[in-house]
Formats: structure tokens, C-alpha cells, sequence
């Protein structure tokens, strides 16, 4: 898990637009694949996955005040499209901190 602090309060439903706006045409634009992803908010939790080629969840999102906690998973930390997503992710967590950036608190 890795738990960064974005410095702003955000909700599930505010992560979940952002993600669903701009996250699948960024990875296909970096990758320049047609590849896009589910991303759906379940009981404050936004989960990121891609059922057609991954088996579960790519990236399990929780928010607790500032805080986002990040669960990877596990059978996928390897994997090309979970890295480039990754780096998206942290792009778009910098969009949401503003100008006080992000802060990693835990990562393992």
C-alpha cells in the first residue's frame, strides 16, 4: 500500500470524475493503445481495472481526509500497463494537491 497526502480534501465522488475524465485518454495517448480502463467508485472505494485483459482490480483508491490510500495489486506490479498507469496516476494527484504538491507518507 502507499498512502500520499494530496494537501486538499477531495471526495470519492470529485476522484472518481477526474479519473473517469481524464485517465483512459492519457494512457492512450502515452501508450498509443486503444486500451481503456473501468474505473468505478464501490462504498468510497475507486477501483481502477480492465477485465478483458486482468483478472480483479489494477488500483484499489481509498480517501481518508487529505490522504489517498493506494493499494496496487499485487499480480500485476510488473506489468507495463499498471506502470504507465501508475505514473498517471501520480500526475493526476499533483493536479489535485494544487500548488502544495504531493507528500509521500508511507510506501510498502
Amino acid at each position: 500500500m502507499k498512502i500520499i497526502d494530496i494537501h486538499s480534501t477531495i471526495t470519492t465522488d470529485q476522484l472518481l470524475k477526474v479519473l473517469q475524465e481524464k485517465l483512459n485518454p492519457l494512457f492512450q495517448q502515452q501508450k498509443q493503445s486503444n486500451i481503456s480502463f473501468t474505473i468505478e467508485g464501490k462504498e468510497g472505494i475507486v477501483e481502477i481495472s480492465q477485465p478483458s485483459l486482468y483478472e480483479g482490480f489494477l488500483f484499489r483508491i481509498e480517501i481518508r481526509g487529505t490522504q489517498l490510500l493506494i493499494t496496487r495489486s499485487e499480480n500485476y506490479i510488473d506489468d507495463v500497463n499498471s506502470l504507465t498507469l501508475e505514473s498517471i496516476l501520480n500526475s493526476l494527484f499533483e493536479e489535485l494537491s494544487g500548488t502544495d504538491g504531493v507528500t509521500l507518507v508511507l510506501e510498502g
